[in-house]
């Protein structure tokens, strides 16, 4: 695998942030040019038992940890154990598969099967809840959510970054 230096990301303290810019392309389906990124529902929301609605993360915000050492930045600190939802592209961990309840989830079409694979800050290795098999597609960018855990994990593909025990995977809308 080839290493590539880190761009670390720090936007501790801030309630939103939004990102202008991504390097999400797909045929025909342009990703979001501007992404908001939003820390959790309040305590009082969770203690009244709302269920929080997942924090949209933008692929940048993963880039706040420091592969060589480990180190995150605080606003990923804080989305550890929390339920994100990340648009991306699937990777699946074996040639021609067309289902599975495992598969990488990397920012671009392409990432890990045509060229060397981005950095470990820039993949998450998605295991479904239950093991719930779902459509593995290659050329569609979705929406992936799940809870969020920083965790480095060997992949066919070289180092992960991050795991996903992913809840719902739908078809990539910029709505």
């Amino acid at each position: 695998m080839t290493r590539r230096s880190n761009s670390l990301w720090s936007i501790a303290g801030l309630a939103t942030l939004v990102v202008v810019g991504s390097a999400f392309t797909s045929p025909g389906k342009p990703l979001p040019r501007v992404v908001r990124v939003t820390t959790p529902a309040t305590s009082a929301t969770a203690e009244a038992g709302v269920s929080q609605a997942p924090s949209n993360i933008d692929w940048r915000v993963l880039a706040g940890l420091d592969y060589t050492n480990g180190k995150a930045t605080d606003t990923l600190k804080k989305l550890e154990g929390k339920t994100v939802r990340i648009p991306g592209f699937v990777v699946p961990l074996d040639d021609f598969q067309e289902e599975g309840a495992e598969f990488l989830l990397v920012p671009y079409y392409g990432a890990c099967v045509h060229t060397p694979p981005p950095p470990p800050n820039q993949i998450v290795m998605v295991e479904m809840t239950g093991k719930k098999a779902v459509k593995l597609n290659l050329f569609d960018a979705v929406w992936m959510s799940g809870k969020l855990k920083i965790a480095s994990v060997e992949s066919p593909y070289g180092t992960v970054g991050y795991t996903l025990e992913g809840l719902k995977v739908e078809p990539y809308s910029s709505k």
